[in-house]
């Protein structure tokens, strides 16, 4: 319940309702106006919490639309928090939701040895009675972190820095987006610095139900992050759901912890990468080597987490910029898989359902490959549609790296 949101702001125009991806996809949720606005009236009253709350997937999409500015995520996710307050979460989705947490945990085993536990068919079963479905896309773990990895670069001294904040997915399971970002940075006339003292935005834990421990992560992050920001920094990310946790939700959840130590907002890598190609830092021009690469057709999907946060597509901008390069929007809707909660085994299909638009539009394309910014966007769409999907930012590099 929040004491901060007024519910009555919501005119019950259910604009929400028309846009919300999984209430069209299954009746079990009673949709974002039902369970966030007029919801709220009952539990100021201190009624028992509608089970149909879980089924929000928080994919942002009823607070894109409202148009009176109601955060109607921000109210479910409250809700859930106070939910789980009284009831804690089971084993299922503190697994779910402490990922960066069970890597470190198990960092000292190869990562060959991991996926093989994790991703084998009898393993699949157990974690399919567990909660977790036996077809879920589960991304393998890296060989080594991307943190470890940026640690050993060779990068030029150009007396211009950018901090980047990896995020869980691409420290754990994709540190080749991670390095591929170090790359263009440098391109751009920028030394990357990559802190090591980081933690999870906490977005996987409010997402889940742990609320305290969100707020954790959270007073770390800031504490941790002031330094680069009071150095007058730029501090950017790859992911849009680290961005929109540290601009959009931490302000809202955690208000004193912003009165504590100051707003720490995480900008756009990929808006970063736009503003140096505008003031010609970045050289978009492919070198005489690749000058004759075949062209490519790519499909884009925006992930919902960047439209939530209004400063457009800078990635689709940037990729329209190659030589040679035919990019498409889309425009299919959410992709479904919103974090974790298309894994969970009673979610999965209704995931499935969500991203169907967008799976059949990248199929029926003809797209060489398809690109977005969110690492979980990426495996439900080669999971639900069989295409390639990369981050921006390494279809770039692939195409002017010499």
């Amino acid at each position: 319940m929040s004491v901060r949101i007024n519910p009555d702001n919501c005119i019950a125009c259910t604009t929400c309702v028309v846009h919300c991806p999984v209430a069209d996809a299954t009746p079990k949720f009673l949709g974002p106006r039902m369970i966030g606005p007029a919801y709220e009236r009952f539990r100021l009253l201190g009624l028992n919490e509608d089970p149909s709350l879980h089924y929000c997937s928080n994919c942002k999409n009823c607070d894109i639309t409202c148009p009176h500015g109601v955060p109607v995520s921000s109210l479910n996710m409250m809700a859930r928090a106070d939910q789980c307050r009284k009831t804690p979460p089971g084993l299922r989705d503190w697994v779910l939701g402490h990922g960066e947490l069970m890597a470190k945990w198990l960092h000292r085993i190869p990562a060959a040895l991991k996926n093989f536990g994790m991703l084998n068919p009898v393993t699949r079963q157990v974690l399919h009675r567990l909660g977790i479905h036996r077809s879920a896309p589960l991304p393998a773990f890296a060989r080594r972190s991307f943190r470890s990895l940026a640690k050993e670069v060779r990068q030029p001294e150009t007396g211009r820095s950018v901090v980047f904040y990896p995020g869980c997915y691409v420290d754990v399971y994709d540190p080749q987006t991670g390095l591929d970002m170090i790359w263009a940075m440098n391109r751009a006339g920028y030394r990357v610095i990559v802190p090591q003292d980081l933690v999870c935005c906490g977005l996987p834990m409010v997402a889940n139900g742990f609320w305290q421990h969100a707020r954790s992560n959270a007073e770390h992050n800031l504490r941790a992050l002031a330094q680069w920001r009071d150095q007058g920094l730029p501090v950017v990310t790859g992911c849009p759901s680290c961005a929109l946790m540290f601009r959009v939700d931490l302000p809202e959840y955690f208000p004193d912890l912003g009165e504590r130590y100051g707003a720490c907002r995480l900008d756009d890598a990929q808006d970063f990468l736009l503003a140096c190609a505008d003031s010609g830092e970045l050289d978009l021009a492919p070198a005489a080597s690749r000058a004759n690469q075949p062209d490519m057709k790519i499909m884009y999907h925006a992930p919902c987490h960047l439209r939530a946060q209004g400063n457009g597509l800078p990635s689709l901008e940037l990729l329209r910029r190659l030589p040679g390069v035919s990019v498409t929007d889309a425009h299919a809707g959410c992709c479904g898989i919103s974090g974790s909660y298309g894994f969970k085994t009673e979610k999965y299909e209704i995931a499935r359902q969500v991203g169907s638009a967008l799976f059949s539009t990248i199929r029926e394309s003809g797209a060489d490959i398809s690109a977005s910014e969110c690492g979980t966007c990426r495996v439900q769409i080669v999971h639900g549609s069989g295409t390639p999907c990369l981050h921006p930012v390494s279809i770039l590099r692939g195409r002017l790296e010499v």
